[in-house]
C-alpha cells in the first residue's frame, strides 16, 4: 500500500498503528535497536522501512513446524505475527481456534505457556502432538506396532471410500494403521501418529482438500508427493513430527471445544483466528477436511452421507460463518475475553469489515492497535481464491 493510499484513510485513533513487516510503535522509536529503520508518517500511520531489529527473527524452532496445507493457515505470516506478538507483554496464551497449530507452536517456541483449542477433533489432535506434548516421541517399539501388517479388524475405509479417494492399497493401509494407532497406550504417541497420518493424507491428495474424488490423473504434475503411497509418506512424517517435539519448560495444553464453551482459564493473551464470512467461496472446514475429521475417530459418531460423491459428514455450526450472526459472535467473544489481552487475526476479504471490528473491540478495550500486512493466499477450491490478494490484520486490544 502506498503512502498516498494510506493518507486517504480516515484519521486513526492515537493508539492505532499500521505495521508493514517489522515491529513498531511510538514507544519503540526511542529504542536503540530501531536506529537502522526509518519511520515515515502519514497522519497517524507509521511505516517502518529497513531491516528488523536484531534479535527479533522468527525462532528457529518455529520454522521447523510441520506445515499443513490448510485453509487460512498462518504459516507464511508467522514472521510478522511473531514480530507483532513481541510488542505484547504476555507469559501465557490461549489459542481457541488453533487450526494447524502453527501459531500455538510459535508461542510455545517463544517460551510462553500455551493452551490450544479447536472445535475439530483432528486439529485438536495435532495440537496435542506438538503443543501439549513436551517429551514423548514415537520410538522404534511404537513404530513397529504401527506398521504391524496383521489384517485390519475393520474395513470401513476401504468399503466406504473405494473409488472416491486414494488407491485400494492406500485405503487398506489406512484401515490397518487406524487400528494400530489405537493399540498405542500413550496418548501423545497416538497424537503424533495421527498427526503424521493426517499430513500424509494431505500430501497424497492432489489439491490437499477432500472436495474432489474419482479419477484425479489430470492433477498429476509429477510431484513426488503424488508418487508415494500413504504408507511411504507416513514413515517420513513420523520422523518429521518426532523432530517437532520439544520442551519449552511450560505445562501446555491441547483441548477440543467450541470457543463459547471453553472453561474460564487464567491467561494473559487470547489469540483469536476465527473463521470469517468471505466475500467469495465459503469457509467450511468440514467440507474440505471431512475425511481427516472422520479418520481422527474412525468415523465413530460421524454418520457418512453416502448420497454424496465424496462421502461427506455433517458440518459443524459456527456463528462466525454467516453474515446474519457474525457481528453478534464477535461482540460475544470480545465480551467473553474482556479481562484478557486480545490479538485478533483477520483479513480484508472478510465480513464484518475492519471498522466494525475495531468499533466492537473498543467497547471492551481501552487501547486498540491495528497492524496490517499485504498478503497473497495460494489456496482455495477455485482459481480466483488461489490468487487472492488481501490485507492481513492483527487487531490488538488491551
Amino acid at each position: 500500500m502506498s503512502l498516498a493510499r494510506i493518507a486517504q484513510r480516515r484519521p486513526l485513533h492515537a493508539s492505532s498503528y499500521f505495521h508493514f513487516g517489522v515491529p513498531f510503535g511510538r514507544h519503540l522509536r526511542h529504542n536503540e535497536a530501531m536506529k537502522p529503520i526509518a519511520l515515515t508518517q502519514a497522519e497517524n500511520v507509521y511505516i517502518l522501512q529497513g531491516r528488523p531489529p536484531v534479535g527479533l527473527e522468527l525462532p528457529t524452532r518455529a520454522k521447523l513446524y510441520p506445515d499443513l496445507r490448510y485453509m487460512g493457515s498462518k504459516t507464511r505470516l508467522l514472521p510478522w505475527i511473531f514480530e507483532t506478538l513481541n510488542l505484547v507483554d504476555f507469559e501465557s496464551a490461549l489459542d481457541p481456534f488453533s487450526g494447524t497449530g502453527c501459531v500455538s507452536y510459535l508461542m510455545k517456541a517463544m517460551g510462553r505457556r500455551v493452551a490450544a483449542s479447536d472445535f475439530l477433533n483432528f486439529t485438536s489432535t495435532v495440537a496435542r502432538a506438538t503443543v501439549e506434548n513436551n517429551h514423548v516421541h514415537l520410538d522404534d517399539r511404537a513404530i513397529k506396532r504401527l506398521l504391524d501388517r496383521s489384517p485390519a479388524a475393520h474395513r470401513f475405509i476401504e468399503r466406504t471410500f473405494g473409488g472416491v479417494f486414494y488407491t485400494p492399497e492406500d485405503l487398506r493401509f489406512l484401515d490397518r494403521v487406524s487400528g494400530n494407532i489405537r493399540q498405542l497406550q500413550n496418548p501423545h504417541q497416538q497424537a503424533l501418529a495421527f498427526a503424521a497420518l493426517f499430513r500424509s493424507c494431505l500430501k497424497r491428495q492432489p489439491r490437499g482438500v477432500f472436495t474432489i474424488s474419482g479419477d484425479l490423473s489430470h492433477y498429476d504434475d509429477g510431484r513426488r508427493d503424488l508418487r508415494l503411497s500413504i504408507e511411504e509418506h507416513f514413515l517420513e512424517q513420523i520422523e518429521v513430527y518426532n523432530a517437532a517435539v520439544f520442551d519449552n519448560g511450560r505445562k501446555n495444553q491441547a483441548l477440543r471445544s467450541d470457543v463459547f464453551e471453553l472453561p474460564r482459564r487464567k491467561v494473559d493473551l487470547v489469540y483469536l483466528d476465527p473463521p470469517y464470512v468471505p466475500r467469495s467461496d465459503d469457509n467450511c472446514y468440514i467440507k474440505r477436511y471431512h475425511f481427516l475429521e472422520g479418520l481422527s475417530c474412525y468415523w465413530q459418531g460421524l454418520p457418512v452421507d453416502t448420497s454424496t460423491k465424496v462421502r461427506k459428514i455433517a458440518k459443524k455450526y459456527t456463528p462466525f460463518s454467516y453474515r446474519r450472526t457474525a457481528v453478534d459472535a464477535f461482540d460475544k467473544i470480545f465480551n467473553q475475553f474482556k479481562a484478557n489481552k486480545i490479538a485478533l487475526s483477520y483479513s480484508s476479504n472478510g465480513y464484518p469489515d475492519l471498522d466494525q471490528l475495531e468499533s466492537l473491540m473498543r467497547k471492551y478495550k481501552s487501547t486498540v492497535r491495528i497492524f496490517e500486512k499485504p498478503h497473497r493466499y495460494h489456496f482455495g477450491t477455485h482459481g480466483g481464491v488461489e490468487r487472492a490478494s488481501v490485507t492481513e490484520y492483527l487487531i490488538v486490544g488491551s
